[in-house]
């Protein structure tokens, strides 16, 4: 498989995992010139803004580690800018999220989810 089939099984299966705990997605790959969400996901007043990431081995801090300042940076602004263009997002409570899915393309994924991985600079 490429990475971009990966990516969207990895993706496909953190929305899973967010549905079946009662997690509603509102938006799937946001994308903009200062950055990327992958997944925004909303239950009652917070909105969950999710970097999925897989990778192939735990070397290098795994895959949560991946997740470095510039990137934080770079999701924070794409979250200002989903934010300035959504009022039904205004006012929610924003957190940021990291979903590690382990062997994605197979049957049965592993998901790990980081509640506030990392916080708003």
């Amino acid at each position: 498989m490429d990475r971009r089939s990966i990516g969207q099984a990895a993706e496909a299966a953190a929305a899973s995992h967010l549905l079946e705990r009662g997690w509603r997605i509102v938006v799937r790959n946001y994308r903009r010139r200062l950055g990327e969400l992958d997944l925004v996901a909303r239950q009652d007043r917070v909105l969950a803004v999710i970097e999925v990431r897989t990778r192939a081995s735990g070397a290098y801090g795994g895959a949560a580690a991946s997740v470095t300042a510039r990137k934080q940076r770079r999701i924070q602004r794409a979250t200002e800018q989903l934010l300035q263009s959504r009022r039904d997002l205004r006012g929610l409570l924003v957190r940021f999220d990291v979903i590690v899915v382990y062997e994605p393309t197979t049957s049965r994924p592993r998901v790990e989810w980081i509640e506030h991985a990392f916080a708003a600079c």
